[in-house]
């Protein structure tokens, strides 16, 4: 198994834990807030090449 598997795996099991054991806003709030951190703690330069290559993907 790949480990992006794994973490993918992973992800879903805590998810299903988050979502059981804490109620539904504190799940969004992690859901949306931990990629957004993530994201906002970029440099412009990294926050530029993601967006390049997301757009790559997409096949623009």
């Amino acid at each position: 198994m790949s480990n992006n598997a794994k973490i993918a795996i992973g992800g879903v099991a805590l998810g299903l834990f988050l979502w059981i054991w804490l109620p539904f806003w504190a799940v969004v709030l992690i859901v949306l807030g931990i990629p957004t951190a993530a994201y906002l703690t970029l440099d412009p330069s990294q926050r530029r090449r993601l967006r390049r290559l997301r757009r790559k993907e997409l096949g623009r």
